[in-house]
């Protein structure tokens, strides 16, 4: 299964959610997660898509360590059956 398709099943699952999952695009700051996760009750998180397998970049580890300081959940997703708990981590405020 490639990125591309594990993104879409994110997209998906999150709208089932009643959520939203924009791509999320950062002119000029390199490294940022691919994903905002956005549920109801002010929920939000970040995934960082991979292909099954892949690990990030040193770049973007830095940049999650980053949000996670700042009080953010960010996941890496490599695999459509993390989604659930993904969202689930989401919806409770998980980090």
């Amino acid at each position: 299964m490639s990125e591309k398709d594990i993104e879409k099943r994110l997209v998906s699952a999150v709208s089932a959610a009643g959520g939203w999952c924009p791509k999320f695009i950062s002119p000029g700051t390199a490294g940022m997660p691919d994903r905002i996760v956005l549920l109801p009750g002010g929920k939000m998180g970040f995934v960082e898509v991979k292909a099954p397998g892949q690990k990030p970049r040193k770049l973007q580890i830095r940049r999650h360590v980053r949000l996670r300081h700042l009080g953010f959940p960010v996941f890496v997703l490599d695999d459509p059956d993390q989604i659930p708990s993904i969202i689930k981590a989401v919806q409770e405020g998980e980090k």
